[in-house]
């Protein structure tokens, strides 16, 4: 078992999204804004991109679930148990004792099918997007959804940990500067939020595969896919695939399943 520890950074404290302020957060009965689950992602997989490198850039997978929150200077534990040579189970564990996140890492031999761009319209600059409600969700996904531009860049990477020289040398912009899994995750995220109003709304689990990595200086495509929409002990639930794209050559770097809370109980 190896284990890793650092000081949780939430680094959404002034998102659209206010469950990532203390104000909001409080109101919903957190113990400040949350941590958010993309930024829990990069941590699950921190210690095996420094174990496996690149080779997970290219081709790793991973299935992160946030079981519950994690909040800013919080001190935690990523405990890795390495099932075999390619595969591995990691859990976040606050000081406190308490399960944060948890998930399955793995460098897949067998990478599936890439997904193919289709094309859908990007979103205009001037596009403001509805509120979401199981209507919006249906129309979504039976009319498609606005695509997104993103840039990975060196002017304002979204960095997972507060001194850049704690992330592995490969995700340092001043290094190797590969893209990191809160930026990609992170993509998907803002892609749904992009689509259909959300506040506040709660990242749960993302079921990622990468194709390449990411270098410094890339524009990005988002599509995205409505999968389901569901209610389950007063939450609503919405279930999205997003597949990025490398604008240059239009080949996929990365599919996100992502699965949200967004109306949470009582909202």
């Amino acid at each position: 078992m190896n284990i890793w520890s650092a000081t949780a950074l939430n680094t959404a404290p002034d998102s659209e999204n206010q469950i990532h302020g203390d104000d909001l957060a409080k109101e919903y009965g957190f113990e400040g804004g949350l941590v958010p689950g993309v930024t829990i992602s990069a941590y699950l997989v921190h210690p095996l991109i420094e174990l496996w490198g690149k080779d997970w850039l290219d081709r790793g997978f991973a299935n992160c679930r946030i079981t519950s929150p994690l909040y800013d200077n919080d001190i935690f534990q990523v405990k890795s148990d390495l099932i075999n040579d390619t595969h591995a189970n990691t859990t976040l564990i606050r000081s406190s004792g308490v399960v944060s996140a948890n998930a399955e890492v793995a460098l897949n031999e067998d990478i599936p099918e890439q997904p193919l761009m289709k094309g859908n319209k990007l979103v205009d600059g001037d596009f403001k997007a509805p509120q979401a409600n199981k209507e919006i969700w249906q129309k979504l996904k039976s009319e498609g959804c606005q695509a997104f531009r993103f840039s990975w860049n060196e002017n304002d990477p979204l960095l997972y940990l507060r001194e850049e020289d704690s992330l592995p040398d490969l995700l340092q912009p001043k290094k190797a500067g590969y893209s990191n899994l809160a930026f990609l995750l992170g993509c998907s995220n803002w892609t749904l939020a992009g689509n259909a109003y959300m506040n506040p709304w709660v990242h749960l689990q993302t079921i990622s595969q990468n194709y390449r990595a990411v270098p410094l200086n890339t524009s990005l495509i988002a599509e995205m896919d409505i999968n389901d929409t569901y209610e389950k002990k007063g939450h609503e639930f919405v279930d999205v695939q997003v597949n990025l794209f490398d604008e240059k050559d239009e080949m996929c770097v990365m599919s996100i399943n992502l699965i949200a809370i967004y109306k949470l109980r009582g909202s």
